[in-house]
């Protein structure tokens, strides 16, 4: 399974040399190995819009995950589930899911292989893929820190290290192993790429070549659900009014049921709830009357749930994972257009008059009370925020700091 073909790497893999920035490097393609699985996460993803759109030029092979941590047992149902889906993943092979963008689920060698062997394998796999694209110098881009271990066996041409989370945080994750692969990493890539300014300035001074590019936003998409331009998803549509909304994954590590649970029931019969997302937590976690859960939608679709509630919730925990983080959601909330109310976070200093916070239960409860009861919400100043981050702006901000670290990506005639 996912994971753990690869642990206890990270001293060995520490010792390899950076590449050389004398000259500039030209790639044909890019590798990328993705924080996500394309065909079972939500695709607003930042390594996965990021892929879509300079795919545009050049042939991209996303690699699924390759994973963090090993599933374990005493997950029940989740482990069942996650093993599942993996092996659905496997049997697809090489997908071609859009001009100049594909997909590829490697097999994971078990850990008895031995970890040389293992890495050989796992290497082996991608580079034949990556041929099978047209791609034979890559750009490789991490946002998986444990491909780390595999570097130096796909000829890159050059490196980019995504680091839009601390990966060390997340839950089930030997924190050593991870946070030796971030290490290498940010020694070794051209341009590490951050998406959260808080951990930005926490951690630049630590990578060879650090830019700080947040996440975009597909704004027309979403502005033109919040203008009402879309049918209302069928089972929004049912569901009692006012509605408050959430949208995006339930986990333990990012998601604050307990806050929630309390907020649901201190508004019982004020508003209805509406959560919409894959969800890791236990199966009988939320019994609240007046919260539905409706599961995991495609990333076409989330605009039009979005819109479809009358306020807008991020109800994360207080954590260090969520102290580096800057939800793509938030860009997609303003744009939508609705009120939004959140637990505090760093990346909200720039969102100032924008979002709604509160801290704990009663305070967020409140401030959802006021944005039902307050006058209209005006959308306009959120949305001319986010307008021109579009994904475009932001993967050309991407080819510049490469261009700039003496990389480019170029197709056929092309350079970008």
């Amino acid at each position: 399974m996912t994971g753990g073909a690869h642990d206890g790497t990270a001293v060995r893999t520490a010792a390899v040399a950076s590449p050389s920035a004398d000259a500039t490097r030209t790639c044909d393609g890019i590798i990328c190995f993705g924080g996500e699985d394309w065909w079972y996460h939500n695709r607003g993803h930042y390594d996965m819009q990021m892929m879509r759109e300079l795919s545009r030029g050049v042939p991209v092979l996303y690699v699924n995950s390759i994973g963090m941590r090993v599933p374990r047992v005493g997950e029940g149902k989740m482990f069942v589930r996650r093993v599942a889906r993996k092996l659905r993943s496997l049997s697809r092979g090489v997908v071609r899911v859009r001009e100049r963008f594909s997909v590829f689920s490697p097999v994971t060698p078990p850990a008895g292989m031995g970890a040389s062997t293992a890495e050989r394998a796992l290497a082996w796999q991608v580079r034949r893929a990556a041929r099978s694209v047209g791609i034979r110098s890559p750009l490789v881009w991490v946002a998986c820190p444990p491909a780390a271990t595999v570097l130096d066996r796909l000829g890159a041409a050059g490196l980019v290290y995504q680091r839009t989370d601390r990966f060390e945080e997340f839950t089930g994750v030997d924190p050593e192993r991870i946070g030796g692969f971030d290490r290498v990493l940010k020694e070794r890539a051209d341009v590490t790429l951050f998406c959260s300014s808080w951990l930005h300035g926490q951690e630049r001074d630590g990578c060879r070549n650090s830019v700080f590019v947040d996440h975009g936003v597909d704004y027309a998409s979403f502005v033109a659900a919040g203008r009402g331009e879309g049918a209302v998803p069928e089972d929004m549509g049912v569901l009692p009014r006012p509605l408050v909304g959430f949208v995006g994954g339930i986990d333990a590590h990012t998601f604050d049921a307990g806050l929630f649970l309390a907020v649901a029931r201190s508004l019982r019969a004020e508003a209805h709830f509406a959560l919409v997302g894959g969800c890791s937590l236990p199966p009988d976690w939320c019994r609240e009357p007046n919260v539905s859960l409706l599961g995991r939608k495609g990333y076409e679709q989330v605009p039009g749930y979005m819109a479809a509630s009358d306020v807008l919730i991020m109800p994360w925990n207080q954590n260090e994972w969520i102290r580096a983080c800057n939800p793509v959601k938030l860009k997609e909330y303003l744009a939508v257009g609705r009120p939004i109310v959140s637990t505090p976070f760093p990346e909200l200093d720039r969102y100032q008059g924008l979002v709604r916070v509160g801290a704990d239960a009663g305070a967020f409860s409140d401030q959802i009370r006021g944005c039902l009861s307050g006058p209209g919400h005006d959308a306009e100043p959120g949305r001319r925020l986010v307008e021109p981050q579009t994904w475009g702006h932001k993967s050309t901000e991407v080819t510049g700091a490469l261009a700039r670290a003496g990389v480019k990506l170029i197709h056929r005639d092309s350079l970008l």
